[in-house]
């Protein structure tokens, strides 16, 4: 399938000489780039040193679907014939600067979310929504059915292949969904049955900690001793609760 020229409008592109290379994907991916990365580190500009993604301008029109922050519903499997005839594209920008990118002037008629996934990214590895470029791309592409399209594009990070060991049985529970608004119920229902997971083994956790302090009444001892004790040895007991947002 030849890549459709009328997916990005062409004025001011970046990236024009860019040869495609031999595993290029047949429909258009692209980004806006608002250079907030450490390019070494960047995902999107390893993509483009591959020649598997074009930069664009502020201002560019992009006529497949657009990964944003500011969409108003989540990609879902409804949205394959939009990606396989025009294309896929994301912003590039930091987690932590998402003030400073003009998303009014970033135009698509087909702005999605991304539904609950998790990164797997060295820099955000674990974390609920923090997806970096290539993760999102490929999420997008995944849940439309362009599996192949999205392991190539994680095929150039050593860490690429985790993406789907940890998120794929959320990606075939999205697939299963026919509309966003499926989606939608499907992410809540993934995100509650997380939720009531960890508070359950929070609570066998406590459990087995409360069997323990009655089974060894010296514990309990330990347990009123002065609270001003700059003993740290326990300080490591501790447990984090895992980074799962609420429904």
């Amino acid at each position: 399938m030849e890549r459709p020229e009328s997916a990005i409008d062409e004025e001011n592109a970046h990236n024009a000489d860019v040869e495609p290379a031999e595993d290029a994907i047949p429909m258009p991916i692209a980004m806006w780039d608002f250079d907030h990365c450490d390019p070494k580190r960047c995902s999107g500009k390893k993509l483009a040193r591959n020649g598997l993604i074009k930069s664009m301008r502020v201002g560019q029109r992009f006529k497949g679907i657009v990964v944003t922050p500011k969409g108003t519903q989540p990609i879902s499997p409804s949205d394959r014939i939009v990606i396989s005839e025009c294309g896929v594209a994301v912003v590039e920008c930091s987690w932590a600067r998402l003030e400073e990118v003009p998303f009014a002037k970033i135009r698509s008629p087909h702005e999605r979310l991304l539904p609950y996934l998790v990164a797997t990214n060295p820099v955000n590895y674990g974390k609920p929504w923090r997806l970096n470029c290539v993760e999102a791309l490929a999420a997008a592409l995944y849940i439309v059915g362009h599996d192949e399209h999205a392991e190539t594009l994680l095929s150039k990070f050593s860490w690429g292949h985790s993406f789907w060991t940890v998120n794929g049985s959320f990606i075939r529970q999205y697939r299963t969904c026919n509309t966003a608004e499926e989606v939608t119920k499907m992410q809540d229902t993934i995100m509650a049955e997380l939720e009531a997971a960890y508070e359950k083994n929070r609570q066998k956790g406590a459990e087995e900690e409360g069997d323990l302090l009655v089974e060894n009444p010296n514990h309990q001892k330990e347990m009123w001793a002065d609270e001003g004790s700059d003993d740290s040895e326990d300080s490591n007991g501790e447990e984090e609760e895992p980074q799962v947002p609420s429904a």
